[in-house]
């Protein structure tokens, strides 16, 4: 994997901000999906999903382009990077449950136990699908560019979340909640979520990438300019 070629956009100076940009809604839309992934989501009794699945598909997005921009090695150093803050953000809300609270917020003490005792086990089921699924989309879509030199963005981002959905749902879903749901919801879930992350990142989430990648690229055309 570490042979794959970097994209020369991610040695510019003027590439920075726009990295950092990227970098940083990447961060905060897995650690905001890990927390609504708390929420259970039920529609008509048929369908059930977590509802981190709303959120975790624009992660994704921004996860290829990331790669389409700056290469697999720097996405991967961002992946990594969300790694852990996924690791320090389960840390610290721990220690928020472990510290006492006065009589007259017991209620609200006890909503928040309630929350942040169920994060740990969706982060670790999050990171085992997390590094799997994204490490795989990442490297899946830097091949496929190869392959299509660098044309049709929306097969690279399609195809290669495929791919990469796939390692993640299937990990996430039976860490973070089996057990706690039945079987038949379990599987369920497993098919509800892959399929609709690819729909919601195939509606919403592709044209999104390309509005994102025009952007980086436009900001870094006026910095050299300017």
């Amino acid at each position: 994997m570490d042979k794959v070629s970097e994209n020369p956009f991610k040695n510019r100076a003027s590439s920075h901000t726009p990295l950092m940009i990227v970098s940083t809604f990447f961060v905060t839309l897995y650690l905001v999906s890990n927390v609504m992934a708390v929420k259970v989501i039920s529609i008509f009794g048929l369908f059930y999903f977590d509802a981190g699945t709303i959120t975790f598909p624009f992660a994704y997005m921004l996860g290829d382009v990331l790669t389409e921009l700056w290469g697999y090695h720097t996405a991967k150093k961002v992946i990594w990077m969300t790694f852990f803050c996924n690791i320090l953000m389960v840390v610290c809300t721990q220690i928020g449950v472990w510290l006492p609270s006065p009589d007259y917020l017991a209620e609200t003490a006890g909503a928040y136990n309630h929350i942040f005792n169920y994060v740990p086990r969706i982060v670790l089921g999050s990171l085992a699908g997390f590094l799997l699924g994204e490490l795989s989309n990442a490297w899946f879509m830097e091949r496929i560019k190869q392959k299509t030199k660098g044309r049709r963005l929306w097969v690279r981002t399609i195809g290669s979340s495929m791919i990469g959905y796939l390692f993640d749902s299937l990990p996430f879903v039976l860490i973070a909640f089996a057990g706690t749901v039945s079987t038949h919801d379990l599987l369920m879930m497993i098919a509800f979520q892959y399929f609709s992350k690819l729909l919601i990142e195939a509606s919403f989430g592709t044209p999104m990438a390309y509005a994102v990648i025009h952007w980086a690229k436009k900001y870094a055309e006026r910095s050299r300019r300017g």
